[in-house]
């Protein structure tokens, strides 16, 4: 059971390498401060300027929540060939099949969590983040003017 773990955070730990490696040689940043530095990363990851007010929390928030999802899915797949290799070696054990079975459909269940976290955060932030459009602003104006344009009675 430790050479599992064992082998379970090996990957974990090459999986995490193997991409930071991928985002590290995605650009090269050439400031004069560590601040131009840190901005000019900002700006290539998140799109919007470093500094800016706007956004800057929505992006923030959206950065936190895409490395949450990228490690829970991580750790999912691991876990879903993890139980795929215990009910492999089971040796027809119903305890160990019943086990290897439970820890796949844990680890299916945590992606489906993940993927609909996703949806709805970019969902949430997306409506907080939006102002009314002037075709919406327009339909309402209308709607007051309609409702409240009766004509007077004598």
């Amino acid at each position: 059971m430790k050479r599992f773990i064992l082998i379970g955070l090996t990957l974990l730990s090459l999986a995490i390498g193997a991409s930071s490696l991928v985002a590290g040689s995605a650009g090269t940043v050439s400031a004069a401060t560590p601040k131009d530095a840190v901005c000019e990363g900002v700006t290539s990851v998140s799109g919007s300027a470093c500094g800016s007010a706007s956004g800057s929390l929505t992006s923030l928030i959206k950065t936190i929540i895409n490395i949450l999802s990228f490690v829970v899915a991580t750790v999912s797949i691991i876990m879903i060939i993890f139980g795929g290799f215990r009910y492999i070696t089971s040796g027809g054990d119903s305890g160990k099949i019943t086990t290897a079975k439970s820890t796949i459909i844990y680890a299916i269940v945590g992606l489906v969590v993940v993927a609909f976290a996703q949806f709805i955060v970019q969902f949430v932030l997306q409506k907080a983040t939006n102002t009314p459009s002037k075709t919406q602003t327009g339909q309402l104006e209308r709607r007051v003017a309609i409702e409240y344009d009766y004509p007077t009675v004598v």
